[in-house]
């Protein structure tokens, strides 16, 4: 009944309000969880952000109407962003990865690519891939704050980020005169048209320059360790079919070859010319592009075995390290 909304809105804000603690928590882990996969699948990104809906924000929603009906009639179900994370990748192609990589280890509920939404109307305008996750069986059975939450998640290029977060700043924290709207629609319209074909051209020229590279040089100061350069020149051509890692992660993985004792590049090739990439591709089963570090990661992993994941540069990810030796110590499929 009509007379009995408001009392279910104020129960369902009441209800939100005790609970807002938990999904500040959830939020937070969802976040690690996200940044834990991406780092592990080696996946280029510049960053990864969230919030939490605030209270105002969600009792807001809660009362929303269109002709008269709450568009939210059903808030448990119906209302989804409560927890919203952000994925900034650099190129277009890392999107697609990142989602390949979402739906490969959690449960993908919808699946939205405003961008292709947009362009099915004839027009530029807003480009973000918004997906609503869940976790997967095994992590839904473990107790903790990410049990029965579902988290909504944006990913987007760094162009993208920008065109969006300008246009909401315009259109909802300002006040666009009505006689000036469809110049600014006209603006915002080019604006669009052009940050995609920089984008297209930022995929074009790292692909290019991923099939051009120069050879690495091994460095001539004192540091042991491989450059991080040199080493993504490197995997850039070991594994000419991956996808760049953070530059970042170069250098981590650097350190894990110096605990080994690898401190050129000849050593390391020598090193993977041991390995049957092949293998370690069927054995793994990827369900999505990792990147040039991960692969690195892996064929190491198969050839020091138990020795790799007792490293101390791998002492935060010891429990997945184990998990991926047994894929790899199983018999061949």
């Amino acid at each position: 009944m009509v007379s009995s909304e408001p009392a279910k809105i104020r129960r369902a804000a009441a209800r939100y309000a005790a609970e807002h603690d938990a999904y500040v928590a959830a939020t937070e882990a969802y976040v690690a969880l996200v940044t834990q996969l991406l780092d592990d699948a080696g996946i280029d990104y510049l960053d990864v952000t969230s919030r939490t809906k605030s209270i105002d924000s969600y009792a807001g929603k809660l009362s929303r109407r269109v002709d008269g009906r709450l568009v939210y009639p059903d808030p448990v179900r119906d209302i989804t962003d409560q927890i919203g994370i952000r994925v900034i990748t650099y190129v277009l192609g890392d999107v697609r990865a990142v989602v390949e990589l979402l739906a490969d280890q959690l449960v993908i509920l919808e699946d939205r690519d405003m961008g292709r939404e947009t362009a099915a109307e004839g027009r530029w305008g807003y480009a973000s891939r918004h997906l609503l996750v869940g976790l997967d069986p095994v992590r839904a059975r473990a107790k903790g704050p990410l049990r029965g939450r579902k988290a909504s998640v944006q990913i987007r290029t760094v162009l993208q980020h920008a065109w969006a977060e300008f246009e909401h700043d315009i259109r909802y924290k300002g006040s666009v005169p009505e006689a000036h709207a469809p110049d600014f629609d006209r603006r915002f319209t080019l604006a669009a048209g052009l940050l995609e074909l920089a984008d297209q051209q930022f995929t074009a020229i790292r692909d290019r320059h991923r099939e051009e590279v120069a050879p690495p040089v091994e460095p001539a100061d004192d540091d042991p360790r491989i450059g991080s350069q040199e080493l993504s020149a490197f995997l850039a051509g070991q594994f000419a079919d991956a996808g760049w890692s953070r530059t970042d992660h170069y250098a981590w993985v650097s350190g894990l070859l110096l605990e080994l004792g690898i401190t050129s590049l000849t050593e390391l090739r020598d090193l993977l010319r041991s390995v049957d990439t092949a293998e370690i591709e069927a054995k793994m089963g990827y369900r999505y592009p990792p990147g040039a570090v991960r692969r690195l990661d892996d064929a190491l992993l198969s050839v020091f075995g138990e020795k790799y994941v007792a490293l101390h540069g791998n002492a935060h990810r010891t429990a997945l390290l184990q998990t991926r030796l047994e894929k790899l110590s199983a018999a061949s499929p």
